[in-house]
């Protein structure tokens, strides 16, 4: 009963003062918002791109940013460096020191979502299922994962023309349409944001192009080539082999995704020194703003106190002031990063790049509510120490 009594004193405190509480609420919630929308993206990120990475051992492509290699052929997330001669294929795969070789040919796209041309190991690598129809056969055929086939409206057996590029707007090749012939599962990697068809397919639209009318004259090119190792020596020789070619670049993807986030960690750990910040802000507020009710209200307590009320009543009360404060705070703020997580994977969606999940809840984030009650209990604790000394007499001689 008295617990109750403590907690509906400090409530009643709280009411007493609402834009205070308001501002260290709002403190306590930006600096708890900060740290969940920091955690909840940068891990989902870097799992999604381990996912979407995992199995993939080296890209082959045309000379340029290996960075940009990987994340046009791994990610889909940028612009090819170039196109490689097709001759490329049978010559890794013919090596011992290759377990598989995965083909890949870009440069259309259809409503924004990139048409891959590449074979069914593609599918296979990540888990690809069909949900309707089945997966591709022949030329000009198309399969599209959950996603595009969502966002565009396309079933099995509706046909479509892709345009030129890989961004929405392009100049659409009306003389060679595709056939959807099935529709992928959910897998939750970069294969739900893709429409998938045979390398030949790619191929067949550009040769057949009027405005690339000689394109058969020269020898079959695709844009690179995943490659997966047999053994842990290709790691060492075949990369160096690759980049010794006129015309091919080798880049690793384990490695250029490190690179990728340590660049992206800095910005990271700004953030979360800024987040910090703002915690010991709010907890600085939380105790002025304290420690000055307590000086307006020591008659109050003092009276409390004469009443028979214990010190230790007192001392909970201003505890559960600063729990009420910070736990709040902290409850707002976590819904608050998890939709600004929200907004973000929209924005994402819309650029068919990596997607991110508003309420996936992350193992890390569970440090966050205990921090923030500990902030508000440090608030609270000189106050609260303070209220516990009150001297009766004293106090209600001063009144």
């Amino acid at each position: 009963m008295r617990r109750l009594n403590a907690i509906s004193l400090a409530l009643a405190a709280l009411r007493h003062k609402p834009l205070s509480t308001f501002l260290n609420l709002l403190l306590m919630a930006i600096g708890v918002a900060m740290m969940t929308f920091i955690v909840s993206a940068s891990s989902q990120l870097e799992l999604g791109a381990s996912r979407d990475a995992n199995g993939i051992d080296m890209v082959v492509g045309a000379k340029g940013s290996p960075l940009q290699l990987v994340l046009s052929s791994v990610y889909h997330a940028d612009i090819p460096t170039g196109n490689i001669p097709a001759s490329a294929q049978a010559e890794l795969a013919a090596n011992p020191l290759v377990a598989g070789v995965i083909p890949l040919a870009l440069g259309d796209s259809y409503r924004g979502y990139r048409i891959v041309g590449t074979t069914v190991d593609y599918v296979r690598q990540y888990g690809g299922q069909a949900a309707s129809g089945v997966v591709f056969g022949g030329a000009m055929q198309v399969v599209l994962g959950a996603d595009a086939a969502r966002n565009t409206g396309a079933a099995p057996g509706s046909r479509f023309a892709g345009s030129h590029g890989l961004m929405a707007g392009g100049e659409v090749h009306a003389h060679a349409p595709y056939t959807v012939v099935g529709i992928l599962r959910p897998t939750g990697t970069v294969l739900d944001r893709l429409i998938v068809t045979p390398v030949a397919s790619v191929w067949r639209v550009h040769e057949t192009d009027p405005d690339e009318a000689h394109a058969e004259q020269h020898e079959h090119e695709i844009t690179a080539l995943l490659v997966r190792y047999a053994s842990p020596l290709a790691a060492i020789s075949l990369p160096r082999w690759v980049n010794s070619q006129t015309r091919l670049q080798a880049a690793q993807p384990a490695v250029e995704a490190a690179r990728l986030f340590e660049l992206v960690g800095v910005g990271a750990d700004v953030l979360r020194a800024i987040a910090a910040i703002v915690l010991a802000v709010a907890c600085l507020s939380m105790f002025v703003a304290l420690y000055h009710a307590l000086e307006e209200r020591k008659t109050d307590l003092a009276i409390l106190r004469a009443l028979g009320a214990p010190p230790r009543k007192l001392l909970l009360l201003l505890l559960a002031q600063g729990l009420m404060l910070s736990t709040g705070g902290a409850a707002l703020g976590w819904l608050l990063g998890h939709m600004g997580v929200g907004l973000l994977g929209q924005m994402m969606v819309g650029q068919q790049n990596l997607a991110l999940s508003a309420w996936r809840i992350d193992a890390q984030e569970a440090w966050l509510l205990p921090a923030a009650v500990l902030v508000g209990m440090l608030a609270a604790f000189v106050p609260a120490v303070r209220a516990y000394r009150t001297d009766i007499a004293a106090t209600l001689a001063h009144t």
